[in-house]
């Protein structure tokens, strides 16, 4: 039984009235907000708080009960009409992690953060050369590698010959000599000012990586005793350590919270809204999920579409005949329910179908559609069913040994 007066307490905070100076206290209007109204309380002081004093706390979203009948206007009796159809299953618990991986969430998101802000700031970088009439960027495959990173610094420190500069090519890079001339013939524009503001965005990168570095040593040991489920995260194309600790920190690893994996890439935002009025079918968008897992299989999405694989082959299927972007949330999709199973079955690893997967599918549809037709033609009717597979501790095992 749901106590009706702590779901009445905990709504009213959260639909307090708003207390404008000079200004009689009033309810929020439903619908659209003003534009000066003060932003409504966070959840997540009430949430942990009562969590921490023993109460089994259910977090709802207002969508689920967006379309229901009998929904009252006052908020003591909305409460009370959330309760009931709380009683009655109309509302089920969103996802919260436990406090742990609270903790580890906050570790791995804020080294997101820094890495989007090392890469707003190599960004940078790249233009204040290009300012300089330097195309660097053009030549050298990452402007942040040794080569590139040696160029600059002679740069900074006063070096203006093309020649020199190209002759610190480093690996392959030495391959590119010719061009590198060519692309840093400019280099004569690059004056006193340009080479402060370079050295100090070069520091603010380092400082960056510095920072990464050590939160990448904190996330190892917080994550030390889920080594198994990073190992399985790991074993799926595309993915690495850094993509695996970010996903084990988003959803946990207790997969029961999601009961399948179309809920838990749902969850992510990596699955169609059915936008349709009648038989007027609106254009399909992917809903809107945690962004920073969403981030995860864009990035691990690619990467396998660089793989011989079944997700590699997909991938580039799709990319083809639908853009880039569709078949990364496609792909994406299909990784999300691979890492639900894995997660869901203890010590398993990713096996691939191989690149050809879908075709050899394909064939043997056309091989049964044809058999079918074959025998329907001689006036018989067909009914197919799959033969289950045989049971490995079954009694034909038993008796064979």
């Amino acid at each position: 039984m749901v106590d009706q007066h702590f779901c009445t307490d905990l709504h009213a905070y959260r639909a307090c009235p708003s207390r404008l100076p000079g200004k009689r206290a009033r309810p929020v209007p439903r619908g659209r907000r003003r534009g000066n109204a003060p932003p409504l309380p966070d959840w997540k002081p009430v949430f942990y708080r009562l969590e921490a004093e023993g109460f089994e706390c259910v977090l709802a979203d207002a969508k689920q009960v967006k379309n229901l009948p009998g929904r009252p206007k006052r908020d003591p009796s909305d409460s009370r009409w959330l309760a009931a159809c709380f009683e009655r299953g109309a509302i089920r618990s969103c996802f919260v992690p436990d406090p742990e991986f609270r903790i580890i969430r906050l570790h791995t998101r804020y080294r997101r953060d820094l890495t989007d802000e090392r890469t707003r700031e190599k960004n940078r970088t790249e233009k204040l050369l290009e300012s300089a009439a330097v195309k660097l960027s053009s030549v050298v495959t990452d402007l942040h590698g040794v080569t590139g990173r040696d160029i600059m610094d002679h740069l900074i420190a006063g070096e203006r010959n093309p020649k020199v500069l190209a002759q610190l090519a480093r690996a392959r890079a030495r391959r590119k000599i010719t061009e590198l001339e060519h692309a840093l013939d400019g280099a004569e524009f690059f004056t006193p000012a340009h080479a402060a503001l370079l050295r100090a965005m070069l520091e603010r990168i380092d400082r960056v990586n510095e920072e990464i570095a050590r939160l990448s040593e904190v996330i190892e040991q917080l994550l030390a005793p889920y080594e198994e489920q990073l190992q399985q995260a790991e074993s799926m194309p595309g993915w690495g350590r850094r993509s695996a600790q970010d996903a084990v920190a988003e959803t946990g690893v207790d997969m029961t919270k999601f009961p399948t994996g179309g809920h838990l890439s749902s969850w992510a935002g990596k699955t169609p809204l059915d936008h349709q009025s009648g038989k007027r079918a609106g254009r399909a968008r992917h809903k809107k999920g945690n962004k920073y897992l969403a981030a995860v299989t864009g990035e691990t999405a690619v990467a396998a579409g660089k793989t011989a694989t079944r997700e590699g082959a997909r991938y580039r299927k799709l990319a083809r005949s639908r853009g880039k972007g569709k078949a990364q949330v496609a792909v994406g999709n299909t990784q999300l329910r691979v890492y639900h199973k894995l997660l869901s079955n203890p010590g398993m690893r990713y096996q691939d179908l191989g690149p050809d997967y879908h075709e050899r599918q394909a064939a043997l549809r056309r091989k049964i559609a044809y058999h079918v037709r074959e025998i329907e033609a001689l006036g018989l009717e067909v009914t197919l069913a799959r033969i289950p597979e045989p049971d490995p501790g079954g009694p034909a095992s038993t008796q064979a040994a």
